[in-house]
């Protein structure tokens, strides 16, 4: 699934392409996502110009204008398996089988929406995006100075879930995936399955440094996930993500030897999700 680091390296890849260019049309080959697409979009959408490409959490925000100045954003998830992928008019690239929805700009560009699971989302939004269902009651972002760990701390004293089940929680913190809280949890000595309520400050001040520490570092590798996820280039359109997948820990590296010990990474289920941790390093 792309996590926060690869919808970030997404935005950055297309950004360039279609910040201040005029849509033209919008092609709707599936409607049939997580939920409906509008079919009227390509009428909606026409003559709209992307002013900015933001995130939030794992939802991509393409805020667009038109000449009246009437302001709406179209909100993209890329759900399980989503990708997108930015395409020449003139290079003709047949759209094949997930291929849902392409949006046209007029200096000949293609923002190409993949999804083969489809389970994201593709959503026109009047008004503030951040007041929309979807968005309002996230946590911070890590990457800002919303993210606080005195605030982070404090709000999990009463907490009898696992420390694990705790970062992953969009409402506590947005975009901390299972690859990256396991990463997380073994940079700060902490196993996966203890009580978030059990953990210390001093070990949540060290979780905090390090959550931001491994976001920011699969983000500059361009994220973790190689199978599913491809991440835009403007000149190639190769797949590029997914490097930070070789600096790996412990997720993926059950019956190995720890990087940091030698002894033998353990794996179990938490919350029906895989979790990884070295017995040794982590307590």
């Amino acid at each position: 699934m792309p996590e926060l680091p690869e919808v970030e390296t997404t935005r950055r890849g297309i950004q360039a392409s279609i910040q201040n260019q005029i849509i033209n049309s919008v092609t709707i080959r599936n409607s049939r996502l997580r939920w409906p697409v509008d079919l009227k979009l390509s009428e909606l959408m026409h003559g709209f110009e992307i002013k900015s490409v933001e995130r939030r959490s794992k939802y991509l925000l393409l805020k667009a204008e038109n000449k009246q100045q009437y302001q709406r954003t179209l909100i993209i998830h890329l759900g399980m398996s989503g990708s997108i992928h930015i395409v020449l008019v003139s290079a003709k690239q047949v759209p094949q089988k997930h291929d849902h929805i392409d949006i046209k700009f007029e200096n000949g560009i293609i923002l190409r929406y993949r999804d083969p699971r489809r389970f994201g989302a593709v959503l026109w939004c009047d008004g503030n995006p951040l007041e929309h269902s979807l968005l309002t009651n996230l946590g911070p972002e890590p990457l800002t100075s919303d993210f606080e760990v005195d605030t982070f701390y404090q709000a999990s004293r009463s907490k009898k879930q696992t420390i694990k089940q705790y970062i992953m929680d969009a409402k506590n913190v947005v975009g901390v995936g299972n690859i990256y809280a396991n990463e997380a949890l073994f940079l700060s000595k902490i196993r996966p399955g203890r009580a978030a309520g059990r953990v210390s400050l001093k070990e949540f001040k060290r979780l905090h440094k390090n959550i931001i520490q491994v976001l920011s570092k699969a983000i500059a590798k361009g994220g973790t996930t190689l199978k599913d996820f491809v991440a835009p280039n403007q000149e190639s359109n190769k797949a590029e993500a997914g490097y930070f997948q070789q600096e790996l820990f412990v997720y993926g590296r059950a019956n190995l030897p720890c990087q940091i010990c030698t002894n033998t990474i353990k794996q179990k289920m938490i919350s029906k999700r895989n979790s990884f941790y070295c017995p040794n390093c982590q307590h």
